[in-house]
């Protein structure tokens, strides 16, 4: 048995992107087992605020707006909200500040803060200058799929043995979305941040008949304009099939969670449904699943793989799976 410190108040750092701030919620449920009395608080990029308010354990979300304030650095806005920024940074004085993402910039935000700061050491890190500014450090295996590296650099820097399997933990708002029909639905996700990830529109359109002749309608989300027009095609080709108004990621959690089943290209998207514990068929065609493919304690499963994307009756293998769960 680990001897456990003296911890009242911890800070998170971990900002981007949306997959890897979906992968930290394991270890924030074995946290906040582990130290059922500790406050967390997160820092994370402002256009992902909504997602660690989804878990009930964290206490203050404090946004951080690089991505945007990288545009604009000298402009007076911007200087002002980076001052606002640091005040609330270091409001609270901090027993731990854990910087999970191990990125130059993150170590840099983790240094403003009052308090001691921990993270990967350089041999196990993305960016081995970070870990520079770490006075704790802790090797983990980069073999290991992402969310058990968070799981085990904060049972390792807080003093706690990992137990059970990956808990998400969340608290999905049961929000009334008036534009759902009242049948089965599933959601499909076929957007994604690089084409090379995408999946064959013909292979959506197969894929969405069968669903269709299950008595399963198909929802199309969607996020930039390029987005809307696939999902427009899509659904055009498919009668009963329905594009989703532009949503937020809260309003997004819970479609998903209310699905009967997700599929989804490698996107943030299809890890937050396997998060919300709803059966979950992710599709990989341009990257390796076996770090950053879909996990949970729940029918979650991952095909394809860098230069090999899954053919539509593989898929469909795995729906109708999904669906026995």
């Amino acid at each position: 048995m680990k001897s456990k410190l003296s911890i009242r108040n911890i800070l998170i750092i971990r900002m981007s992107s949306m997959g890897d701030v979906i992968h930290q919620w394991p270890a924030i449920t074995d946290l906040a087992r582990a130290y059922p009395e500790v406050a967390i608080d997160w820092v994370v990029e402002e256009g992902f605020a909504e997602l660690p308010k989804l878990h009930p354990a964290v206490r203050r979300v404090i946004p951080i707006a690089l991505r945007r304030w990288r545009k604009s650095l000298l402009a007076e806005s911007t200087q002002a909200q980076w001052r606002h920024f640091k005040t609330d940074l270091r409001a609270c004085r901090y027993d731990l500040i854990l910087d999970a993402q191990g990125l130059i910039k993150s170590a840099a935000v983790a240094k403003l803060t009052c308090g001691p700061v921990a993270g990967f050491d350089r041999h196990s890190i993305r960016e081995p200058l970070a870990s520079l500014a770490y006075g704790r450090k802790y090797a983990v295996s980069k073999t290991l799929h992402a969310i058990e590296r968070n799981r085990q650099l904060s049972a390792a820097a807080l003093g706690y043995s990992l137990q059970g399997d990956i808990d998400y933990g969340l608290s999905v708002p049961q929000l009334a979305l008036d534009w759902l029909p009242d049948s089965p639905y599933a959601v499909f996700l076929t957007a994604t941040s690089r084409a090379d990830k995408e999946w064959p529109e013909a292979n959506w359109i197969i894929l969405g008949q069968r669903m269709l002749a299950m008595g399963v309608r198909p929802i199309f989300p969607w996020g930039g304009e390029a987005e809307r027009e696939r999902a427009q095609r899509l659904a055009a080709a498919l009668p009963a099939a329905i594009v989703a108004p532009k949503l937020s990621l809260t309003a997004a959690a819970a479609l998903l969670a209310q699905s009967k089943i997700v599929v989804g290209v490698d996107t943030g998207l299809v890890h937050l449904a396997a998060a919300v514990a709803v059966p979950t068929v992710a599709i990989f065609c341009a990257s390796d699943p076996a770090l950053t493919g879909v996990r949970a304690s729940s029918y979650a499963v991952n095909l394809g793989q860098r230069g090999a994307a899954p053919t539509v009756d593989a898929v469909w293998q795995a729906v109708q799976a999904g669906w026995q769960n």
